[in-house]
């Protein structure tokens, strides 16, 4: 279904100063009801996974494919990008057998298909509640012949590895960030840069998805990073997370996360 995404960049590691203030670790959500479907072929691969949040190729962002797209409803104009959620069929003869419950990163946007009803193809449409899963994470809780089957669903702690990833674009003058591979609750409400050659934060715009943007002559200086938790409102205030010498297209990685 949806569909925007850019190449896989270099990943950089650099060591970073973390610092957690203002607010507790996620520790989920109570379960409520929806419908899945999903998209793709038994790869994960085939459709175009790159996705309304920025992230890519998912296998290259360690995503895998336990992913979903979500309906404008949980979308949430790409704040929910990053979030995690544990998926169960139920009350469905193509449940797989006990009902297991997966893990999904919300990774894209299922959009609006105002031609169908919203009972009978436009899954989507709002007010819906509804998962537009990858097939190897469908297949996971139901057989896929089903098509779509009703489904129990929570938000949970997302659990990553290794830290933080910030993914450059832009130029010297525009600097367009994707944050990847948040741990926690998975998403991000706000983030300021700053360069080492002032003491000033800069207010980042969201742009779209989980990227977030700066009109700043940043070039030639290491750049710092503060990031609050939409959920959580937790804020972590990351120094020098690329040196004076960063670039677009390239993928700096911190030692720290979300918790």
């Amino acid at each position: 279904m949806a569909r925007l995404g850019f190449g896989v960049s270099l990943l950089i590691s650099v060591m970073i100063i973390l610092k957690s203030v203002d607010g507790q670790g996620y520790g989920g959500d109570t379960w409520n009801s929806a419908h899945a479907t999903f998209y793709g072929d038994d790869s994960g691969q085939a459709a175009d996974m790159g996705g309304a949040c920025g992230y890519g190729n998912w296998i290259a962002s360690n995503y895998g494919t336990d992913t979903a797209a979500l309906s404008t409803t949980l979308y949430n104009n790409g704040f929910a990008c990053g979030s995690c959620f544990q998926i169960q069929c139920v009350d469905s003869k193509y449940c797989n057998v006990y009902s297991p419950i997966t893990t999904v990163t919300a990774t894209n946007l299922c959009p609006p298909n105002w031609s169908k009803d919203s009972n009978a193809g436009g899954w989507c449409n709002p007010p819906r509640t509804h998962f537009d899963m990858s097939k190897p994470a469908f297949m996971k809780i139901a057989n896929h012949v089903g098509g779509i089957v009703p489904v129990n669903y929570r938000r949970v702690p997302c659990k990553r590895d290794g830290g933080l990833r910030f993914s450059f674009q832009g130029n010297g003058y525009w600097l367009l960030v994707y944050v990847m591979n948040v741990g926690g609750s998975g998403d991000i409400a706000s983030m300021s840069v700053k360069g080492s050659q002032s003491n000033e934060w800069i207010s980042m715009s969201h742009n779209w998805g989980a990227s977030y943007q700066a009109f700043s002559t940043l070039k030639g200086q290491s750049l710092s990073f503060k990031i609050t938790s939409y959920t959580t409102k937790q804020t972590v205030v990351a120094i020098d997370v690329a040196p004076s010498t960063w670039t677009t297209g390239v993928t700096y990685q911190c030692n720290k996360n979300f918790h």
